[in-house]
């Protein structure tokens, strides 16, 4: 108050000048301080939601079964070649099982490389030692780690620990599906329709413009 002079107009004027441009200043500086926090708090939780949305991911894939075979083949193409099938297994059902095996392993492996970089030090530690075993060409079991994977997700989004009287049985890898007899049956169907001429296949482009035409009209207010 003592720098404050309301004895003149000419004072008072430069007093409350000063005042304001104070006070904008304290403004600026809380408003930039406020702007970067909130800045760096959505950078963290980008952060966080990426890393949970990979995690949950490698948890599906490391414990997506309960039931079958709960173990990872580590066995490589190369060596699938030079094993010997059983005799009462067909050529094709042969194929399609070390096919499978193979695509497991193959996706077993991508998860592992995640949990090794987004996961906690448990985590890391389970991880490193399943693909040391992988590379070793040992069969590797992914409960111990499916386990750790599901209590540290349930944490993270503040859900209850899992009740102590459930039962919950071992889990293996996810089993994929093949696409193959799918798209040769597609191959086959569209080549039957192809013979059938020209005027179908025009027949099948103007209906598909005309409801293409229908359902942009219809959303083209929500299309951005």
């Amino acid at each position: 108050m003592r720098y404050m002079d309301f004895s003149s107009w000419q004072g008072a004027m430069t007093t409350l000048i000063g005042l304001a441009v104070f006070t904008l200043l304290g403004v600026g500086i809380r408003m930039l301080m406020m702007q970067t926090i909130q800045q760096r708090r959505e950078r963290m939780n980008r952060q966080i939601n990426e890393r949970l949305k990979t995690l949950i991911a490698a948890y599906r894939t490391l414990g997506g079964s309960f039931t079958g075979r709960l173990t990872v083949d580590p066995t490589h193409l190369r060596d699938l070649r030079d094993r010997p099938q059983p005799d009462d297994l067909a050529p094709d059902d042969a194929l399609a099982s070390t096919d499978r095996s193979r695509r497991i392993r193959d996706a077993v492996e991508g998860a592992l490389a995640d949990i090794l970089l987004l996961g906690t030090e448990e985590h890391c530690r389970l991880a490193g030692q399943a693909a040391a075993d992988l590379a070793a060409g040992r069969p590797i079991h992914t409960a111990e780690l499916v386990v750790s994977l599901r209590g540290f997700i349930r944490s993270a989004l503040d859900l209850d620990p899992m009740p102590g009287d459930v039962v919950i049985p071992a889990q293996g890898p996810t089993r994929t599906q093949g696409g193959a007899g799918r798209g040769k049956g597609d191959g086959g169907g569209g080549g039957n329709k192809g013979g059938n001429g020209g005027a179908d296949s025009g027949g099948g482009m103007g209906m598909g413009i005309g409801m293409g035409s229908g359902f942009g009209a219809r959303d083209g207010g929500h299309v951005s």
